[in-house]
């Protein structure tokens, strides 16, 4: 088997091939593939490391699978060409997820849609999405989703290294100046970055992604959006705030869902004590419940803080956290590869 990594070079990309090594996955030649000023690197894979090659028709030929992070428009020119020459494409962007021909898979959730590919393409999802699909699908498969209203809180890396960049950078200045920031002069220390559209340390950002014309976020959209389509739930009622936070890794999102039938506190954690991809922490009388910094480096996807909603006997109120560049990302995708494999 011939498997190539597009985007082998970028924070996901190596995520993959980690992830890649350590599930052994029965790839015989791996193609670690990025830009021409990337050609002729060596990244770290089964202790011997593999060299980078430049992205280029010919690098497809005889794959069965290839895994793209890259961005959107690379996605839409190169992904058909890997098809066309005879691969599966995963991919990690948003350049094919609501495309009717294209599954968006999630394998806890939705495994069965990785069959039906038409154009040798199939899409992972937004890493937010992600973290809250997998333990509500479980619920769903129970209860029947009829409404979700949510609020995300999302890591700096979800903008990438840039992101991190300026998070870094901001919070280093915050601490040599801060006196000013304990007098709550933080605003007059610190300034915007090329990523944010204001400091990101110090502070919360009730935007992520491009605002649209009917007051929402790009972000915002794609979790309403992928959110119904994984489910199969094309009609769902789903309404997001996407905020940034001062966090590296973990994306969080607290979630308000409303079911078609009667379910309780104590029913859901029976469920997903029990649900594939989810680890379930939920005594907050012991201060147990999901958190970035438990989330980061690790497969699962948290759920916690678990409670009935005081005026609807059908919804529940709940808190979802997962590393956004693992499972959110690097993970999925090669869950999917593995499913390919298995079919």
């Amino acid at each position: 088997m011939r498997v190539v990594v597009v985007g082998a070079t970028g924070a996901v990309g190596t995520e993959m091939l980690t992830i890649l090594e350590e599930r052994d996955f029965p790839a015989d030649e791996l193609i670690a593939v990025a830009s021409q000023r990337s050609a002729g690197r060596r990244l770290p894979y089964k202790g011997e490391g593999i060299e980078v090659v430049a992205l280029s028709e010919e690098v497809f030929d005889d794959a069965q699978i290839a895994l793209f992070d890259v961005p959107d428009e690379i996605s839409r020119q190169w992904a058909p060409v890997a098809a066309e020459r005879g691969a599966v494409a995963v991919d990690n962007s948003a350049a094919f997820r609501m495309n009717e021909s294209v599954p968006l898979v999630v394998p806890e959730v939705n495994s069965a849609a990785v069959a039906d590919h038409p154009l040798g393409i199939i899409a992972s999802p937004n890493c937010t999405t992600l973290a809250m699909v997998v333990p509500l699908g479980a619920l769903h498969r129970h209860a029947g989703l009829r409404r979700l209203i949510v609020a995300s809180y999302q890591a700096a890396s979800g903008a990438g290294k840039p992101g991190i960049d300026e998070l870094w950078d901001q919070t280093e200045r915050a601490a040599k100046e801060r006196d000013a920031v304990e007098q709550g002069l933080a605003r007059n220390v610190l300034v915007a970055g090329d990523t944010f559209t204001h400091p990101i340390a110090m502070n919360v950002i009730p935007q992520c992604g491009s605002l649209k014309d009917d007051g929402y976020t790009s972000e915002e959209l794609k979790l309403c959006d992928e959110s119904r389509k994984i489910l199969g739930v094309p009609d769902l009622p789903v309404s997001a705030t996407c905020v940034r936070v001062p966090v590296v890794v973990g994306h969080g999102v607290a979630v308000h869902a409303e079911f078609s039938e009667t379910i309780g506190p104590d029913d859901a954690r029976a469920i997903l004590a029990e649900a594939p991809g989810v680890e379930l922490r939920d005594d907050p009388a012991r201060a147990v419940y999901p958190t970035p910094l438990e989330s980061a480096g690790r497969d699962a996807c948290y759920v916690g803080r678990i409670r009935a909603d005081r005026f609807d006997p059908h919804a529940l109120e709940l808190f979802c956290v997962a590393d956004n560049l693992r499972k959110g990302a690097a993970l999925n995708t090669v869950q999917i590869a593995e499913l390919l494999v298995a079919t």
